[in-house]
Formats: structure tokens, C-alpha cells, sequence
């Protein structure tokens, strides 16, 4: 028997959320539960969905993967002619969403986008693998390509010319940073109603701390 999509449905109990026990800071609570998320042992949790837009207000979102964090933003790397890395030159506005499933948590940041220094940059790159390394240069992001074998017939050339050479990064690739000023963190409860916890930077520097309705 086909089950009903709206009939699909999952009731989220394991914990809660409330104003008297985040941090006062965004990102102290955000590295309060990425600590937490690392101890669950979750897949893949830096996998995070990128939402971007056009100048013309076409939307754009899809998977990538955060590299680092600090008190300056969220940090992913891409190619720069991408689809977005080119929306992101348009429009350097940007919102980063982070399920993690087995914790029954989200959290949504939004903000501004900045590219990351050439040194920057050339850091991670350096500290990538040999053959990421070499796709950088293979792939040209986001293009209409003839087939499979040609990218693979393109990557096979380039991995002959530069294995065990000093591969430098493409001109064309590098770091985004994602400076926020709204962050909203979302723990699951019962009977839909969640807990939704909203941080606003304001003028002078400090975050306003808010709770939403689910």
C-alpha cells in the first residue's frame, strides 16, 4: 500500500531551548552545539545548504561544505565563475542552513559575503589533496560539459602534467566568508511546537536575543 507524503510525520522530543540558558554571543552558542554535534558523531555535519541570489532575485541554493568558523563568519571555499560564486558577486548577501537530524536541530544564519584573502585562500588550498587539487583545475563549475568521459579525460591530462608538482591554486578559486547578522537556532519539541531562538546584530556591535513562534 503507497503511504500518503502528508501522512509522513516525526515527533521531536529529545530536548529544549530557552533564553536563560544560550549564550550571549551567536557564535559561542554555535560552537556550544558543533561541539555537541561532533560528540553525537553525526555524518557529515559541516554540510550545510547555501542560499544565494541573483541581482534580478533568482534563487539559488545547494549543499557545500563549511571549512571553518570563528567569530569573523562561516567559511567554504568554491570556484569563483560558479553559478555561485557568480550570484554571490552580484549579490554578496547570503543564508547558511545546518540540519542535524539526530540532534533535532537547525540552525540559519544569515549575512554578508566577503572573499577570503588570496593567502587565505592558497592555505586551504595547499592543505587539500593531491587529486582536489588538481580538479580545481579540471572542472569548470557550473558549465554545460559534452559527457563524463570527457571531464574524466580532462582530469586524467592534468593529473599526468602536475602529480607530485607544486600545484598552485587557480585564480579562479577560493574562500567566501559569510560575516552574520541574523543567526536562529531551532531545537525540535513535541506537537510542532519548536523552540526558535533568534539573534539580531544591532548597531552598536551587541546581538538581540529574541524567541520566535514555531
Amino acid at each position: 500500500m503507497e503511504h500518503s507524503i502528508a501522512d509522513l510525520r516525526k515527533e521531536y522530543s529529545q530536548q529544549s531551548l530557552y533564553e536563560n540558558e544560550v549564550e550571549a554571543d551567536p557564535l559561542f552558542q554555535f560552537k556550544k552545539w558543533w561541539d555537541q554535534v561532533l560528540a553525537a558523531d553525526v555524518d557529515e555535519p559541516n554540510a550545510m545548504t547555501l542560499a544565494t541570489a541573483s541581482m534580478d532575485a533568482v534563487p539559488s541554493a545547494r549543499i557545500v561544505l563549511l571549512k571553518d568558523f570563528s567569530e569573523k563568519g562561516f567559511v567554504f571555499f568554491t570556484n569563483y565563475e560558479s553559478y555561485k560564486g557568480k550570484q554571490l558577486s552580484e549579490n554578496p548577501k547570503a543564508c547558511l542552513v545546518f540540519f542535524w537530524k539526530k540532534l533535532e536541530r537547525q540552525v540559519r544564519i544569515t549575512g554578508l559575503v566577503f572573499k577570503l584573502s588570496s593567502a587565505e585562500s592558497d592555505e586551504y588550498f595547499n592543505s587539500r589533496p593531491e587529486a582536489s587539487r588538481i580538479g580545481a583545475w579540471t572542472s569548470p563549475q557550473s558549465q554545460v560539459i559534452e559527457s563524463r568521459t570527457w571531464l574524466d579525460e580532462q582530469f586524467n591530462k592534468l593529473y599526468a602534467e602536475m602529480k607530485n608538482g607544486n600545484i598552485q591554486r587557480p585564480p579562479h578559486w577560493g574562500g567566501f566568508i559569510v560575516k552574520p547578522v541574523i543567526i536562529e537556532f531551532w531545537q525540535g519539541r513535541v506537537s510542532r511546537l519548536h523552540d526558535r531562538i533568534q539573534y539580531s546584530l544591532q548597531e552598536n556591535g551587541t546581538w538581540k536575543i529574541e524567541r520566535l513562534a514555531p
